[in-house]
């Protein structure tokens, strides 16, 4: 099964070992960021690139430099 481009509250708190509330609050953050930037957020899930972005810091696409 292919992943979603969006990640959800619960897949957040399940990835980070979080509660709900927590990975809720968070997601919300991520969210507030983008509509400040002008990006058309849902609210309850935010973008898995930059989920894992703003947590990983800049990922390096596979084969790549």
């Amino acid at each position: 099964m292919s992943k979603s481009i969006f990640i959800k509250a619960d897949e957040v708190a399940k990835e980070l070992g979080v509660s709900y509330s927590f990975a809720s609050k968070l997601v919300r953050n991520l969210n507030q960021d983008l509509d400040e930037r002008g990006f058309i957020t849902i609210a309850g899930r935010v973008s898995r690139k930059y989920y894992e972005e703003k947590l990983y810091g800049q990922i390096q696409k596979e084969g790549g430099n």
